[in-house]
């Protein structure tokens, strides 16, 4: 049996559908700014939202070219404009900073797009917004995460956060212990500057490094003539940090002969230099550092009991950031940002696709390992966003199975949450938790205490639909 269908005239058409007495009433009436630009980038028109977050009337900014109204940090090099009329793609989303017209810096995010007319390019399009007061929100939410240079939100970090001041007004030694690139230094430092010795040195010496000779005339200087070399009197890192904070890094990497000069000068506070006839007293609030397992070192005689607990007065553990995954969004976000100011690159944030790959990954070099991997994505990206393909490539390539034996080994999980999720259980309580959250991967992710990212991952592991 045929359809019947309903027509309706050209004209009626035209007249449902064509008003342009209203496309300037539709154009400001748009929330986000939005210009346009003929092929020299010359601004053919200009929407209220545009006047407001510029500060610039649509009057002043017609015929202008876009970057003498913007005057936005890639305008003169990565514009995303131009690179929409260069390559005739979109792009999507894009963080930069612009001054208005009172001069104040404005964060932005920026969709651009070719115009063309039947094949002819017209010039492009771009829609803009102000994006201040989540900038706001995340520099604050930043802050309760961070502690100087040091970045967690993580309930170890978070711990750690919360022991730091009480740790700093105090004068008692301080063993900070965790696995190479944990930011060891960075702990010390933070103490150092928290403290009521803030204004004098702190000074940082690398035991692992120096042999038991060199590591004597460093820590304790040596006199005029103490040997060959010895032209005049030199100071050492204990006094040179007088009435400040010594860090001894690697302190476990030290001779059994060198811990007892150490446990000496620890027990009377005082030393002789190299050579010198006259002992030095000093005040210094020492701090030691290590990788390894000192206790251990203890119960093998390696490592002196009575330094160990004279250096062990006050304990700070850092664990690998494998046990803190949560935390690997923050810090690529501090890393990137601290990047982006040191280079002067337009990079100003990281795929999804590259930030999953980023939390999947082991970091057996922990945060010093990330910030390396970020460095040189940097290198390799030429655009405003770190996409996977800026990461190791092996990073991207799931671990093989391997054979031993006869028998082939199951490649483990990301973390212990990870394993968790595996289970049928996991799974139900995951359902729950998206269902009780009305499928808010936001919501879900902060009730779970883990990042959306995380959620997202264990999600797809699953075959939960997102």
């Amino acid at each position: 049996m045929a359809r019947s269908r309903t027509l309706r005239s050209p004209a009626s058409h035209r007249e449902s559908v064509a008003h342009p007495e209203l496309y300037p009433i539709i154009f400001d009436s748009i929330h986000e700014g939005v210009f346009t630009v003929d092929s020299e980038f010359r601004i053919t028109s200009f929407n209220r939202a545009a006047e407001r977050i510029t500060g610039t009337r649509r009057s002043a900014a017609i015929g202008r070219k876009c970057y003498e109204v913007f005057r936005a940090n890639i305008c003169q090099s990565e514009c995303a404009l131009k690179r929409s009329l260069r390559t005739g793609q979109p792009v999507r989303a894009a963080r930069i900073d612009i001054l208005d017209a009172a001069k104040r810096t404005v964060p932005i995010e920026v969709s651009t797009a070719v115009l063309r007319d039947r094949g002819k390019l017209m010039g492009g399009v771009e829609i803009f917004r102000d994006i201040s007061q989540e900038e706001a929100l995340r520099h604050e939410l930043r802050n309760q995460h961070a502690f100087g240079d040091i970045i967690g939100a993580s309930p170890p970090m978070q711990e750690v956060f919360r022991t730091l001041p009480d740790i700093a007004a105090s004068d008692a030694p301080v063993l900070v212990e965790g696995p190479s690139g944990t930011g060891k230094e960075l702990v010390a430092r933070a103490l150092h500057n928290l403290s009521r010795r803030k204004e004098r040195p702190f000074v940082q010496v690398n035991c692992g490094a120096l042999p038991d000779t060199l590591l004597e005339s460093e820590l304790f200087g040596y006199a005029k003539g103490a040997f060959t070399d010895a032209k005049k009197d030199k100071p050492g890192r204990f006094l040179i940090a007088d009435k400040g904070t010594l860090l001894l890094d690697e302190v476990g990497d030290i001779s059994p002969a060198f811990q007892v000069k150490l446990l000496r000068v620890l027990q009377e506070g005082e030393f002789t230099p190299l050579g010198g006839t006259r002992s030095v007293r000093v005040d210094v609030r020492l701090i030691t550092a290590t990788n390894r397992d000192l206790a251990e070192m203890v119960r093998r005689g390696t490592f002196r009991e009575d330094l160990y607990y004279r250096i062990r007065v006050v304990p700070i553990s850092l664990p690998p950031l494998r046990e803190r995954r949560s935390d690997i969004p923050l810090l690529v976000d501090h890393f990137v940002r601290k990047l982006a100011a040191k280079t002067g690159k337009p990079i100003r944030e990281v795929s999804a696709a590259a930030m999953d790959v980023l939390c999947s990954h082991d970091f057996p070099g922990n945060v010093r390992e990330l910030d390396n991997v970020l460095q040189r994505a940097f290198v390799l990206c030429h655009g405003t966003r770190i996409e996977a393909m800026h990461l190791p490539g092996e990073w991207a390539t799931p671990p093989k199975a391997s054979a031993g034996k006869g028998a082939a080994r199951k490649a483990r999980p990301s973390s212990r949450d990870d394993a968790d999720v595996d289970s049928g259980s996991g799974e139900a309580v995951l359902r729950a938790e998206l269902e009780r959250h009305r499928w808010d991967r936001g919501e879900t992710a902060a009730a779970l205490g883990i990042g959306r990212t995380t959620l997202w991952r264990r999600m797809k592991r699953l075959g939960i639909p997102g």
